[in-house]
């Protein structure tokens, strides 16, 4: 059975590496829970265990968020952000600018997936009509997500579970994390408007009509997020506020409930559930547990800065950082709580990368793609691999000299 598991655990992660199954249109999501239904099927994770294996407070949490974008969503916010942002295009500095903070700031707090989802497509729409070439502005979206996303435990899902792994508190971790976070952001704009200057050229087209949103919905959103920030500083579990906000914002007159369900990014939901048993069955054969006693005792253990931050890089840009983060905080037990503060901001600012490093990447790729706009690996890494390096470096000497975690 040992080889079994180990068969079907490599199988799933090189599967997350791949991203599909070559040949069939089968996706991350689908791969993790064939692999987990064939473990639960040869009773590799008995199913009077399953539950267990399966941490829904991230879950839960996760799909709270998500109903909480969805009315932003509902109430045309997106649409106006982008639109705005697109009116800019007779100065294309201040676009790039302005999509990053925007980009950066929103990915902070309703979790960077879902604003990219949002917004990719009518920032799309709106440089089209500018005549602007789109991708520069399109790569600092998904750049900016990641790296607005480092600075809280709600900007992503791998931030999700790592603070609720380890009870880390909202607050304290943004005061760690704001820094590097920014300076991401920054080096996100500067090395973007260095490489792709040719395409940063002002140029004539249709004039936007701003988009209308509904201010009394987006308000109500707006308390909504405010209560949950201060919910976050109570000792109330992070999930149950999130859901008591995510309750309150079902009641509406003007939004149907199916339509806010609609909005769950389900088959991120049944990822996150699937790599759950994955990681349980591979853990119940005591490999993992030995493999971090040998490298505790030859002290290889990424609890430096100096192993944390190739390992992130590696990780990401292989298996994802989701799935890295679930591997991590399931074959190691009782990890530091500043190496906790590490993983979140590098395995966030390495998904930068390739394309393949993060899901809000690829989100960005496909929905541009849906609009005629092509975004290649390699207009991704043109830029991508310059802000990675930059903000990894400046996160690991402020991981170092802040005294989170050695060098």
């Amino acid at each position: 059975m040992t080889n079994f598991v180990v068969i079907i655990f490599g199988l799933t992660y090189l599967g997350m590496a791949l991203g599909r199954v070559p040949g069939l249109r089968v996706d991350r999501a689908g791969i993790a829970m064939i692999a987990a239904v064939v473990l639960a099927a040869f009773a590799a994770v008995p199913l009077d265990r399953m539950g267990e294996a399966i941490h829904f407070p991230t879950l839960l949490l996760l799909g709270g968020l998500m109903i909480l974008s969805a009315r932003v969503g509902a109430s045309g916010f997106y649409d106006a952000a982008s639109v705005w942002i697109a009116r800019q295009a007779g100065r294309p500095l201040r676009l790039l600018a302005l999509t990053i903070a925007v980009g950066g700031i929103l990915s902070a707090f309703l979790v960077n997936d879902i604003v990219v989802f949002a917004m990719t497509p009518l920032l799309c729409a709106g440089l089209k009509v500018r005549r602007l070439d789109p991708r520069p502005f399109l790569l600092g979206l998904a750049a900016a997500s990641n790296a607005g996303s480092a600075a809280t435990l709600i900007g992503n899902p791998q931030n999700i579970m790592i603070g609720q792994a380890g009870a880390l508190g909202f607050w304290s971790y943004f005061a760690y994390a704001a820094v590097p976070a920014v300076a991401g952001l920054v080096l996100s704009f500067g090395c973007i408007a260095v490489i792709w200057r040719s395409s940063l050229v002002a140029v004539d087209g249709v004039p936007l009509e701003p988009s209308p949103f509904d201010r009394g919905q987006a308000g109500i959103c707006a308390i909504a997020l405010l209560v949950l920030l201060v919910l976050f500083a109570t000792p109330l579990p992070r999930e149950i506020s999130a859901l008591l906000i995510a309750a309150c914002l079902i009641v509406s007159r003007i939004l149907p409930t199916r339509q806010l369900f609609g909005e769950i990014d389900l088959p991120l939901l049944i990822l996150f559930a699937a790599l759950f048993v994955v990681n349980d069955a591979f853990a119940r054969t005591g490999i993992p547990e030995e493999a971090v006693r040998i490298l505790a005792a030859h002290g290889l253990l990424p609890d430096r800065v100096s192993f944390l931050v190739p390992i992130s890089l590696f990780l990401s840009n292989t298996i994802g950082n989701v799935p890295a983060v679930v591997m991590i905080l399931k074959v190691w037990q009782e990890i530091p709580q500043g190496v906790l503060i590490g993983l979140a901001i590098l395995s966030t600012l390495a998904g930068n990368l390739f394309l393949v490093g993060s899901l809000a990447n690829l989100i960005v790729a496909e929905r541009a793609s849906a609009q005629g706009i092509r975004l290649t690996f390699r207009d991704h890494a043109k830029a991508g691999v310059p802000i990675t390096l930059l903000s990894m470096i400046f996160a690991g000497l402020w991981l170092w000299l802040g005294g989170f975690m050695p060098l």
